[in-house]
């Protein structure tokens, strides 16, 4: 592998196997109803930060993903219902977004390792849904709203780790990288130079 090459990373929360495979149902639902093949494509996951780094990078920002995560709690997450951004995306709302919102502030503080470039700043998302299916036809968004704008959704899962997902440039699947544990422990802060 080229230390040059560059991935991109997904740090998600995914829900426990039993609500995976609930939420894999209903994508499968929506894919045969909606001619939708692409709705199977994303797994069920809260997505956290995206971000671009070179190869050579990893092991020190997965170091410090992982000794910030082991301070952070697990924390119960509620899914309730159905929602949507107008022309392209129906997802699944999630009613609990405080302890994820804290998590994703304290996130920012490893942005400089995060960053690849002026042109390649990490993306902290503030949007926090599980993506039923993207990138709709407008057919495909109208209807499917109409059926889904009044279809009860409840679950819940223990957020006990955060997972980092990879992928090489050129490839459409992420893989998963790493996972770290939520261990409520007392972070220890490293000073390190950036210059």
């Amino acid at each position: 592998m080229n230390e040059h090459n560059i991935g991109e990373y997904l740090l998600v929360l995914q829900p426990h196997e039993d609500l995976v495979n609930r939420i894999m149902e209903i994508k499968q639902q929506f894919a045969t109803d909606f001619d939708c093949p692409q709705a199977l494509h994303l797994k069920p996951q809260i997505s956290i930060i995206k971000f671009a780094q070179f190869a050579m990078a990893e092991c020190r920002f997965v170091h410090r993903l992982r000794n910030l995560a082991a301070s952070f709690s697990p924390h119960q997450v509620v899914l309730d219902g159905f929602g949507s951004h107008p022309s392209h995306t129906i997802y699944i709302k999630i009613g609990t977004i405080n302890a994820i919102t804290d998590m994703a502030k304290q996130l920012k503080q490893l942005q400089p390792f995060l960053k690849l470039d002026q042109q390649h700043k990490p993306h902290f998302i503030t949007d926090y849904t599980v993506t039923l299916a993207h990138k709709l036809l407008p057919w495909q968004y109208e209807k499917g709203w109409l059926q889904y704008s009044n279809t009860p959704f409840k679950g819940s899962f223990l957020a006990d780790r955060l997972l980092l997902l990879k992928r090489n440039e050129g490839e459409k699947k992420y893989q998963q990288l790493a996972a770290f544990p939520l261990l409520h422990q007392a972070h220890k802060i490293e000073q390190c130079s950036l210059f």
